[in-house]
């Protein structure tokens, strides 16, 4: 799974950076091509030429080269990695990373970084149950950053306790395991909604809700990730994507929604409707700005219902494609989400409650249920929406595998 992919090692002041050595032996023995980062103080720990020997590449430390003035562009890194792994990650460069101190070349190709990032941290157990560094983890996982834990043992000040970087060989695994599962939508065509729509009462106002769009995105990102060529159909969002595999189809309306959805749907393995289309939508939109001046009677707004997507396309599924809805509640959530998934056709319904503080509109979080048709319930605790993203996609790909297997 590693053959091939470019990897940034990113290695910092800590003792731990022996371990370094072996785990870059690994990722060139499968074929990953491997660009050492290494900080000054790493240096102290372990030389550039035993690492340059063992990768193939000159090893960067500095923004220049001392001896030619070279620039090293941690831009370029960034675009180029297919994943990068800090290992040690020492409370320092943590604390960095978290607060995007960018004093050094690793941490500048890190903010430039576009793919997959894994911070093995390693550090003394005091320093590592401290508050400050607690409070700096949490923030990498919040940035959707992959925290590989750190194991408990005898450390180098001869305490006992959590704080060892985790082995080479275990740390080697979960990046094959990445790559292995985002290989799983390569050559599938997966189509999702996003964001809310916009009904409009007049040149200037509209019927809308509160919704950012960055479920929708973050589940379009992921998906791209692994392979798929993604049809983004969006409403009026104040986000992009970053992925080129990404097709995004601006709308506004409910039914142009489902206009889009229409013409790609045919030709769609995945559809994920995550758009918080509005329900109804003024059954007639004024030509100019109803004026308050102009009338001294208070306007009546008649409303009509909007077509219902998920059910639309719900009733043109074939038995080869997967149709995921979302449930946006404020009571009854399961019963009302297990409705919708049996109405609509679908294939998995991902229950959200606006009850849960901090979660759905507008936030970086989220706090989902994935039920499925077959009665399989999978619940989560509070996430970034970029690993709730990635939970879904897991849920669906890993059911689709084990169909396959069963046929």
């Amino acid at each position: 799974m590693l053959k091939g992919k470019h990897i940034v090692l990113g290695i910092t002041g800590g003792i731990a950076a022996y371990k370094s050595v072996s785990l870059l032996r690994l990722l060139v023995k499968a074929g990953a091509e491997v660009q050492v980062i290494i900080t000054p103080n790493g240096k102290e720990f372990i030389t550039p030429v035993t690492l340059s020997a063992l990768s193939g590449r000159p090893v960067i430390s500095e923004f220049f080269t001392a001896n030619t003035g070279q620039w090293n562009s941690h831009v370029d890194l960034g675009l180029w990695a297919d994943a990068m792994v800090i290992a040690p990650a020492t409370a320092s460069t943590i604390a960095k990373m978290a607060n995007g101190v960018a004093d050094n070349m690793l941490i500048t190709s890190y903010l430039s970084a576009r793919s997959q990032v894994f911070v093995a941290p390693a550090m003394d157990l005091d320093m590592m149950s401290h508050p400050s560094t607690t409070c700096n983890i949490d923030k990498l996982r919040s940035y959707g950053n992959i925290i590989i834990e750190p194991a408990a043992g005898e450390l180098a000040s001869h305490l006992v306790g959590k704080g060892r970087m985790e082995e080479p060989e275990n740390i080697f695994k979960i990046l094959e395991d990445y790559f292995r599962r985002h290989a799983t939508l390569t050559g599938k065509k997966v189509l999702v909604t996003a964001g809310p729509t916009y009904e409009k009462i007049d040149p200037v106002r509209f019927i809308g809700n509160y919704s950012s769009g960055k479920m929708g995105y973050a589940i379009a990102e992921e998906a791209a990730a692994r392979g798929a060529h993604v049809t983004l159909v969006s409403g009026p969002v104040a986000i992009k994507t970053t992925n080129p595999d990404i097709e995004v189809i601006n709308v506004e309306s409910a039914k142009e929604m489902l206009e889009a959805c229409r013409q790609h749907f045919d030709d769609t393995d995945i559809a994920i409707m995550t758009a918080a289309v509005a329900d109804y939508a003024p059954a007639e939109c004024a030509e100019v700005k109803i004026k308050r001046e102009k009338r001294e009677d208070t306007p009546v707004l008649k409303l009509v219902k909007n077509p219902d997507i998920a059910a639309t396309l719900g009733a043109m599924k074939r038995n080869d494609q997967t149709m995921v809805g979302f449930a946006l509640e404020t009571d009854n959530e399961q019963a009302n989400a297990e409705d919708k998934l049996q109405r609509k056709n679908l294939d998995y319904i991902v229950l959200n409650s606006l009850r849960e503080p901090g979660t759905c509109f507008g936030t970086d979080n989220n706090k989902v249920s994935i039920f499925s048709r077959d009665g399989h319930r999978s619940d989560f605790g509070i996430k970034p929406k970029s690993a709730v993203a990635a939970d879904i996609l897991d849920i669906i790909t890993s059911d689709n595998i084990q169909s396959l297997k069963s046929e």
